[in-house]
């Protein structure tokens, strides 16, 4: 009986261990398909400055060794970064006009 429940057990976790490396798979696409979109858009003369000047500053700050609040705190160290870079990226996106949005996205997703 110990060890039906020990089998049944191992295939729950190495099932879930397998959804995970297929989200986390999902993610890693996902990333690069966006880090090429704000290449293209970067590139793009249609692009107003302000959103490029965000992107860069974006860029910047994750780079960064100077942090707003030291990584050394714990929790809220990493915390900023996880929330100042995608709010500096979602701005930026939303100062660049429609139509080269989605000219690009388009133009990623064809690859």
């Amino acid at each position: 009986m110990f060890l039906i429940i020990q089998i049944i057990i191992y295939k729950q976790s190495v099932l879930y261990l397998m959804l995970v490396m297929l989200k986390l798979k999902e993610i890693k696409d996902n990333a690069k398909k966006y880090i090429e979109l704000g290449k293209l858009i970067y590139a793009d003369p249609r692009t107003p400055r302000t959103a490029k000047i965000l992107l860069w500053i974006a860029i910047a700050y994750a780079l960064s060794p100077i942090d707003l609040i030291p990584d050394f705190i714990p929790v809220i160290g990493y915390l900023d970064d996880m929330v100042i870079v995608p709010v500096l990226l979602y701005i930026a996106m939303k100062k660049v006009p429609k139509n080269v949005y989605i000219e690009n996205y388009v133009q990623i997703l064809n690859k």
